[in-house]
């Protein structure tokens, strides 16, 4: 028996990540700007936060319908024109902004469609990369994923910050274009996705019951279904705390300093790199349903419970970086269950039913969190009362406590909730 090595069959998929990744630095370069561009003009939690609801929205309404054509039409065709019409739309946003027209709402609008592009890009990608993936490489392919997504995170608010600083968002823009050009072409030229094998003797079915047969699949399978309900828990909690507002958080604690927010964002990018690098490298774990539920209780204890004290930039950067080094333990062990699971002739309908309902609780999260933000915690830490006495003391009673005391909540909620589903035994089927 030959020895599994860490890149072998690993080839096709190595040249699209590394392609894909530069792509999505180039993105998450533009994602950090306009941030800083929206802020610098309303100065307020909850615009940052409907930028980010109008981002995911549009993947929650139309993942179902992006599944089906996953699963039924050629993939690389899917990726290919959802690339090119989401470079469209940075285009816009470059030309508007050059003849001085661009406003928040155009932002929003241009960001609400860029996603909806990403609704059939993201199914897609995840049943090629299943294709070109062999199986006892499931993990460490999402290791490598998880890998190049710190790398962008390390990056991009530094490359990002430096150059909007420097050359103006037009500037970035147009090195996300140029990115995606390198992307679209290696994707167009030198990747090649297995097609499926046709299922013998299988009924074809109605487009309208092809988009719920990924839901349907999941509710067959209980336990699975009942993790993925979890997270869409966790994600939104997870999304009034240090995963959806910590840009908000320093900038408000800091007095809108990019640099600071810049290296507490790069320190959440090395913490998971970190992670992952690990993850890459280390065997298989024989339970992934206990990393799965550990790590997820340790991120809300060092990202959120412990993040909520600090007040000054170094005990940030080592909070953000300890919270978020479990990640991609949680990450690459939950999607390896979902590839070993899910037939790969539905994991398009699968994946994009997973996401749905995972990330649907994301956009009420963060609305809710940008209003609590605005409306109740930072009011009521700057109004002098008893209760309010004795939190200022452990998160102070300047900008930005308010957030702290949300975060605090936050953590406690989510490590005390990983920790109960960790003891739970009907999960551990799932290994």
């Amino acid at each position: 028996m030959k020895k599994l090595t860490i890149f072998k069959g690993l080839r096709n998929f190595l040249i699209l990540w590394s392609s894909q990744s530069v792509s999505n630095l180039g993105t998450s370069m533009t994602s950090f700007a306009l941030i800083a561009w929206v802020y610098s003009q309303t100065g307020t939690a909850l615009s940052i936060t409907l930028l980010t609801v109008c981002t995911l929205t549009p993947s929650v309404l139309f993942s179902f319908i992006a599944g089906t054509l996953a699963d039924r039409l050629d993939k690389k065709r899917i990726m290919l024109l959802s690339d090119l019409l989401a470079a469209v739309g940075t285009a816009v946003v470059m030309i508007l902004f050059f003849i001085n027209n661009l406003q928040i709402r155009h932002v929003y609008i241009i960001n609400f469609l860029l996603s909806f592009m990403n609704a059939f890009q993201a199914p897609a990608s995840y049943a090629a990369t299943t294709l070109l993936v062999p199986k006892e490489q499931y993990v460490r392919a999402s290791g490598f994923n998880a890998f190049s997504g710190s790398v962008v995170t390390i990056l991009a608010p530094a490359l990002g910050g430096l150059i909007f600083t420097f050359g103006g968002l037009q500037t970035v823009l147009i090195i996300d274009l140029a990115a995606f050009a390198v992307a679209f072409s290696i994707l167009l030229v030198f990747i090649k996705i297995p097609k499926i094998a046709p299922v013998v003797n299988e009924k074809k079915e109605s487009f309208l019951k092809s988009c719920t047969a990924g839901i349907h699949h999941l509710r067959k399978n209980k336990t699975l279904f009942r993790i993925i309900l979890f997270f869409a828990f966790i994600n939104f909690i997870a999304k009034m705390g240090s995963y959806g507002m910590l840009p908000v958080m320093i900038l408000s604690r800091t007095g809108g300093n990019q640099i600071s927010r810049g290296i507490t964002e790069a320190a959440v990018g090395i913490g998971m790199l970190t992670g992952s690098v690990i993850v890459t490298l280390m065997k298989p774990v024989k339970s992934r349903i206990k990393i799965i539920f550990f790590t997820c209780g340790i991120s809300f204890l060092f990202g959120d419970l412990l993040f909520s004290f600090g007040r000054a930039l170094p005990i940030w950067a080592f909070f953000a970086f300890a919270g978020n080094l479990p990640l991609p333990f949680l990450g690459a062990n939950l999607t390896a269950i979902m590839r070993t699971k899910v037939p790969v002739e539905m994991q398009g309908r699968v994946f994009a039913a997973r996401d749905t309902i995972q990330y649907s609780t994301i956009p009420v999260g963060l609305l809710l969190g940008g209003l609590l933000a605005d409306r109740v915690f930072e009011p009521f830490m700057e109004t002098a009362s008893p209760v309010q006495q004795i939190l200022s003391f452990a998160f102070g009673a300047e900008k930005g406590s308010g957030l702290a005391v949300m975060f605090f909540i936050v953590g406690m909620i989510g490590f005390i909730t990983s920790f109960v589903c960790l003891r739970n035994p009907k999960y551990r089927e799932l290994d």
